[in-house]
């Protein structure tokens, strides 16, 4: 009877780890954005060190998966800190809640599973629940590790996110070989052949200074710029950002509830309109000065402080 309760707990022990492997490896892959946004979003850190903080945090989920597959002396070492990151977790879930609500994806698996901070909690306080049982009954195998060598696995486990998916604070966009300084024509925007295609913009945006988004509602990346796009409205909201967006309006409550961007101007362009001015690369993103395009760049190199320093007449960069 005791063998079959120590494969149990064998048995869920790793079952928790891969928990943690696996939501550290969707919070890397295919994009770490959205969950160093969520940093951002609540203060924690800016857009050069919430990048950092993400990448820890993935780090320590992998170490402590690491400890519960192996089954490292639970009792006394791994299930105290697995129990501890996961409060911190919630801890950090409820901060979502409070500032955000219960709305849109909290990040835990990143994009691949979309859960809300709500379920997350829930999730995180059965894995505690399925914690204390391997706590009373099975104390992990007591193999004597140095201090040494222990801090080389944690080392290890805090380096492989920086490797995976490395910090890059110089993007540089794809679009740099495309021609700029040409005017962008307004007039489709302004002056539309099929007003059922085309919502005439809700500000002027053929003078003056803007960054003009194109998006598609349905497109995963447009949803990474837009939550970008969001947070530094939320940084800065006097600088003009305008969405033209593109798909199905019977989307467009799903698009909002994922990026809550809905403070964010934006109107309709549909079929070739919307072709002609962003092409077929989304999303589309341009610096507009009185109508001139004067930068196209992609979500990567998307930058609050850029812009800002643009729109103070300091130059592109």
């Amino acid at each position: 009877m005791k063998i079959v309760l120590r494969i149990i707990m064998i048995v869920l022990s790793v079952a928790l780890g891969l928990i943690f492997i696996y939501s550290g490896w969707s919070k890397l892959d295919p994009v770490i954005e959205t969950f160093e946004f969520t940093f951002i979003d609540l203060g924690i850190g800016n857009w050069y060190t919430a990048p950092i903080f993400a990448r820890i945090l993935i780090g320590l989920e992998f170490f402590v998966g690491f400890l519960l597959i192996t089954n490292y002396n639970l009792r006394k070492f791994t299930l105290p800190l697995t129990v501890g990151l996961l409060i911190f977790f919630c801890i950090y879930l409820i901060f979502q809640i409070i500032i955000n609500g219960n709305n849109g994806n909290c990040g835990c698996f990143g994009e691949r599973l979309f859960m809300t901070p709500a379920k997350a909690i829930v999730k995180n306080v059965i894995m505690i629940i399925a914690a204390l049982p391997i706590y009373f009954f099975w104390s992990g195998w007591k193999v004597k590790l140095n201090k040494l060598f222990l801090s080389f696995f944690v080392v290890s486990a805090l380096i492989v996110p920086f490797i995976l998916n490395a910090v890059d604070f110089s993007y540089s966009s794809n679009n740099l070989g495309e021609k700029v300084n040409y005017p962008l024509e307004m007039d489709l925007l302004y002056k539309p052949e099929d007003t059922s295609k085309v919502q005439i913009p809700k500000k002027e945006l053929r003078t003056g200074k803007h960054v003009l988004a194109f998006m598609s509602l349905t497109c995963p990346h447009c949803r990474i710029a837009a939550k970008k796009f969001r947070l530094i409205h939320k940084g800065n909201p006097e600088l003009s950002i305008y969405f033209i967006l593109n798909g199905e309006k019977k989307n467009l409550e799903t698009f909002y509830l994922d990026t809550k961007t809905e403070d964010i101007p934006a109107s309709f362009a549909l079929g070739k309109t919307f072709v002609n001015l962003a092409g077929t690369h989304l999303p589309q993103m341009y610096y507009i000065d009185n109508g001139v395009v004067v930068k196209k760049l992609d979500y990567f190199e998307l930058n609050q402080y850029h812009i800002e320093e643009w729109m103070a007449g300091k130059g592109v960069k």
